[in-house]
């Protein structure tokens, strides 16, 4: 079996003085999607940006590949959440994506044909090539979201990190989305994915991991059907609504 495209192995992070993340371990190979699941406040996010290299790790270690996050930068591709990017910026929907390599092409260089090439797959990917020259100010909710996913695809990442990619979206945008996040992995990428959409998560991932500070529970979809584990990562009683939502046996 290859090796993981990322490996997580005893990691430990501190946020303003307290632990936001204890002992996690998790690895993520090609043509997996891992849905993380957990509750507000359980580290989902932190996890992603430590893999980014934005957060410094207290204590285990993150490799992709064969690389540390430092090094790997500009390979990884990355959907933050929607409110993270500078909507009223004015650029156009192809230059945004076209920051999304900018790691590639070097600061104050301008896009050769590779880069053009990349950005035009992209955007083909998530059906905004007809939008392409409208500013980003001017698109929906669900146009926004296709963007980010473009300016990430953009990188073409064999590893994707997507932070709750579904929020607030209209069904036809998540609907694109789901089947392109299939394909992805279908082709060989590596999707690591946050969300709250439990259900969706449930039957798009190929493996969930429940996470809260540490990991509570990893495994196929199937194979987590104990109440327990779900009641101590989302710390809810066992008749919530929760459970019946997932369809796991109480």
């Amino acid at each position: 079996m290859a090796d993981p495209l990322v490996r997580v192995d005893g990691l430990s992070v501190d946020l303003g003085g307290r632990t936001a993340l204890r002992d996690v371990s998790l690895a993520v190979s090609a043509g997996e999607l891992v849905g993380l699941i957990g509750p507000n406040g359980a580290g989902k996010t932190t996890l992603l940006r430590a893999v980014l290299g934005l957060l410094p790790p207290r204590a285990g270690t993150i490799r992709l590949g064969d690389r540390t996050p430092d090094r790997a930068r500009g390979t990884v591709g990355y959907v933050p959440q929607r409110h993270e990017f500078a909507w009223d910026f004015p650029i156009s929907v192809e230059r945004a994506v076209m920051t999304g390599r900018v790691h590639r092409i070097g600061w104050l260089r301008r896009p050769g044909a590779v880069d053009r090439a990349a950005v035009d797959e992209a955007l083909d990917r998530v059906s905004l090539g007809p939008l392409r020259r409208r500013p980003v100010g001017e698109l929906s909710g669900g146009q926004r979201q296709r963007v980010l996913v473009a300016r990430a695809l953009a990188l073409r990442p064999e590893l994707l990190l997507l932070d709750e990619p579904f929020t607030g979206l209209d069904v036809p945008t998540q609907e694109l989305l789901t089947d392109l996040f299939e394909a992805l992995r279908q082709e060989g990428r590596a999707l690591l994915m946050t969300t709250h959409d439990l259900p969706a998560a449930a039957s798009l991932s190929s493996r969930l991991c429940l996470l809260n500070r540490t990991v509570i529970a990893d495994g196929p979809p199937s194979a987590l059907r104990d109440a327990s584990v779900w009641l101590a990562a989302f710390g809810v009683a066992r008749s919530t609504s929760l459970l019946r939502s997932l369809g796991v046996d109480t």
